[in-house]
């Protein structure tokens, strides 16, 4: 890939314009996705090809319960009540904005 210098001036939101040099020798239309990697004092700007941000406390949470799932630690059965209820919303829409109904205890 060839060297390309260009400057980009960032906005009061944060916000730059990738140049259009940039632009075109990554391959990115409008509607692409870029990802931005700190190494270092640098940033490097990539094309995300589908590529979905993780947040790393959860990946850390997700790898932690896979590896109790695998070792068969830490795991208890469902109350009965608790799975039949999981099964019965199976299909259910989820609505975010939906109103709670009921007590919700934290």
């Amino acid at each position: 890939m060839p060297h390309i210098h260009e400057i980009a001036t960032v906005t009061s939101k944060g916000q730059i314009t990738l140049p259009k040099p940039i632009r075109q020798a990554l391959g990115i239309a409008v509607g692409g996705k870029v990802a931005f990697d700190l190494r270092g004092g640098e940033v490097v700007v990539t094309r995300a090809d589908g590529e979905e941000h993780e947040d790393p406390a959860i990946g850390a949470f997700l790898s932690l319960l896979e590896s109790d799932i695998k070792s068969g630690k830490h795991l208890i059965s469902l109350p009965d009540d608790l799975a039949q209820a999981m099964l019965d919303n199976l299909h259910h829409a989820v609505v975010l904005d939906e109103e709670i109904i009921g007590e919700v205890a934290l």
